[in-house]
């Protein structure tokens, strides 16, 4: 008679995908006359796979006739009286959830194993691999296999789809927001299939399913110890690597941080890497998630402190400390709409960048041509015989170059090569009419930036690159002008470039092959490096749509008593036409949109005086001194028929108010109410 079992066995086998490595590992110590190894140690986090892939080896087993014994610890209890034992020489014993038998493996490795039969083929699964005494005992360290498990590669993972009836076209979406992790997988697999209407997808993540995320949450947290221990693991999710020091920045109040961060080292979620530690893909996404649903406020106070501590090592750091910080202040602004696919994250662990070799320049090339066309091939191609310094490639796995970007020095180049190119001779004329650089300024452009494969799209492997040309703008030792006119897509990257402070510059789009370029530009001068820093900390918490970057104004390098010096000298010539030509603030937005250029600027700010009744007695100063002259002051202070002290302080407030008022208009847009 059929039984229940064998339709659970039957159903298990037919939704089982992947793994072929694991199993045909298993499979060929089955056949051996003697087994490679006598125990296989599979370990890897909760929701991995390991109890259905233990099943699917039991399974093999059985059918290759082969007496077998699965135990899962968490339900049948493994003790030195109850010792389960495979009958025969060549028996299959599988112990899973082996985690819970850390208290007696002392046990398990010297009696309960070594008194099985020689032949005998033990898998053990657990969330952590062998403790130290399986490979440090020279006789377990031949015997002993071990297997990490990770998520399923993009083939399973998409196998795993079809087989549960998800339209083709969402596997990408599924795939990025589970990371390939099998028990996410399912989970997210149903609230699909809840959901019923599957048409607009395009970014589901795991902050739309909590529940799923509430499921996943409960494997992680399986066995950590306190709140604390929880806020670290929050810590760890957000940032891209931890250290104690993060840690303890992150967590001010927290006296042990030392302890948490070792605690967090025997995780079976989380890896040691040079950096520091780093988890998995999913549990990050699922922390992070989870905090940003659960406590919003905690969620941005966690965020704002790790900025806040990365920004502080930017600016105390250099050279190749500085780029890994830079890294990961990149990563941390993930979340932000404008920023989240500029690199793909999946991808830093096996993608460099460095500067451009000789062999990489037809690479290079072929790249752009099959993106860009042949005349901006040619031009990449003119810049690397100049400038070849300029150019930043990334790297795959092997070396080979993946795609580059190309960061230009618009002031060391000679006036023939600007003008040869299209682009920087636009961007460079832009630069000198809005505000020449002074000699030894930099002005630098971002000329050219190709992926192999994706070009200027999403998620791209060159997208490392982009990190290294900040670094690059980062060390500037005297930046002035910095544009971008890399990208031929006008909303691509538009948000990104607003985020970053860079206002759009029209005037320096140029055309390629047919191609226009869109430009971006940001005049460093104005607030310099630290101005930078201060806004990219400032825009860590926003999440909307960025604004608009209003272009600078001619006079944004100018400080406040430069310009109030140049008002003060504006009015003493209103009279004068021919030296009033001279003055800077000829150049202003608002002198140049004014009818009566920046004479009827200083009038009109002048008369703005007569709206408001506090200030007329200054208003009338002004008037006497400036727009009708009386002569001198003193016969100014007579007309008015004040003591000459008290027609000076009318006139000092006077003066100041029309600073103040075309101040504000030309610096933040704000016009003065009509008198």
């Amino acid at each position: 008679m059929r039984t229940i079992g064998d339709r659970l066995y039957r159903a298990r086998r037919r939704r089982f995908v992947g793994r072929d490595a694991e199993l045909k590992t298993f499979r060929r110590a089955l056949e051996a006359e003697v087994p490679p190894f006598a125990v296989m140690f599979v370990h890897g986090p909760g929701g991995v796979g390991k109890t259905a892939l233990l099943n699917a080896m039991a399974a093999l087993a059985r059918e290759a006739g082969h007496a077998t014994v699965l135990l899962d610890t968490r339900s049948v209890d493994l003790t030195r009286t109850v010792r389960p034992e495979p009958a025969g020489e060549r028996g299959v014993l599988l112990l899973d959830s082996y985690e819970r038998l850390i208290a007696i493996d002392d046990w398990v490795r010297e009696e309960y194993l070594p008194g099985l039969p020689a032949g005998t083929l033990v898998v053990i699964g657990g969330r952590e691999p062998p403790r130290p005494e399986w490979v440090s005992d020279h006789g377990w360290r031949e015997l002993l296999l071990t297997v990490p498990l990770g998520n399923l590669g993009p083939d399973d993972g998409a196998a795993l789809l079809r087989e549960e009836n998800v339209p083709e076209r969402l596997h990408g979406h599924v795939l990025r927001a589970t990371h390939g992790h099998p028990l996410a997988l399912r989970l997210l697999v149903d609230v699909l299939s809840q959901r019923g209407d599957t048409g607009d997808l395009a970014g589901i993540d795991l902050a739309e399913a909590p529940d799923v995320v509430r499921l996943l949450l409960d494997r992680f947290l399986e066995g950590v110890p306190t709140p604390r221990h929880r806020r670290a693991l929050e810590v760890c999710a957000h940032a891209l690597v931890t250290t104690e020091e993060l840690l303890r920045a992150a967590l001010d109040d927290d006296h042990d941080p030392g302890g948490l961060f070792a605690w967090m080292r025997t995780l079976s979620f989380v890896e040691e890497r040079p950096e520091g530690l780093c988890p998995h893909d999913l549990a990050r996404e699922v922390f992070d998630a989870d905090l940003r649903w659960r406590d919003g406020t905690a969620h941005q106070r966690l965020h704002r402190r790790i900025g806040d501590h990365l920004v502080h090592r930017l600016r105390t750091s250099t050279g190749a400390a500085q780029r890994r910080v830079l890294t990961e202040l990149t990563f941390l602004r993930r979340a932000n709409p404008a920023v989240r696919d500029l690199v793909d994250w999946s991808k830093p662990a096996c993608h460099h960048t460095d500067d451009m070799r000789p062999e990489d320049r037809a690479d290079l090339l072929a790249m752009t041509e099959r993106h860009e066309g042949p005349e901006s091939a040619k031009l990449a191609a003119f810049w690397m015989d100049r400038q070849p310094e300029a150019f930043v490639v990334a790297r795959g796995p092997r070396g080979e170059p993946a795609g580059y970007g190309c960061r230009l020095r618009l002031d060391l180049a000679s006036p023939q090569d600007v003008q040869a190119d299209p682009g920087t001779r636009a961007m460079w004329e832009y630069a000198r009419r809005r505000r020449p650089p002074a000699p030894g300024e930099e002005v630098a452009v971002k000329r050219f930036f190709v992926d192999r494969e994706r070009h200027q799209r999403p998620r791209s492997a060159a997208g490392i690159a982009i990190v290294a040309l900040l670094h690059r703008r980062l060390t500037s030792t005297r930046l002035g002008w910095d544009l971008i006119g890399a990208y031929s897509d006008a909303d691509a990257q538009r948000d990104l470039f607003r985020f970053n402070g860079y206002h759009r510059a029209e005037e320096a789009d140029f055309v390629v092959g047919g191609v226009r370029h869109y430009v971006y530009a940001r005049d460093f001068r104005v607030g310099g490096i630290d101005a930078w820093l201060d806004l990219l900390a400032e825009s860590e918490t926003r999440t909307g749509p960025a604004a608009a970057v209003p272009e600078p104004s001619p006079l944004a390098a100018m400080s406040r008593m430069e310009f109030t010096s140049a008002v003060r000298r504006g009015l003493r010539d209103l009279h004068r036409p021919d030296v009033l030509a001279g003055n800077p603030l000829n150049a202003a937005r608002t002198a140049l949109r004014h009818d009566g250029g920046l004479a009827g600027l200083l009038r009109e700010a002048a008369e703005s005086l007569r709206s408001d009744s506090r200030n007329l007695k200054a208003y009338r100063a002004v008037d006497r001194t400036y727009l009708h002259p009386a002569g001198t002051q003193e016969r100014a202070a007579e007309v008015l028929g004040l003591p000459f002290s008290t027609y000076r302080r009318h006139l000092t407030t006077g003066v100041q108010r029309i600073v103040d008022t075309i101040w504000r208009e030309e610096m933040h847009g704000l016009r003065p109410p009509s008198p």
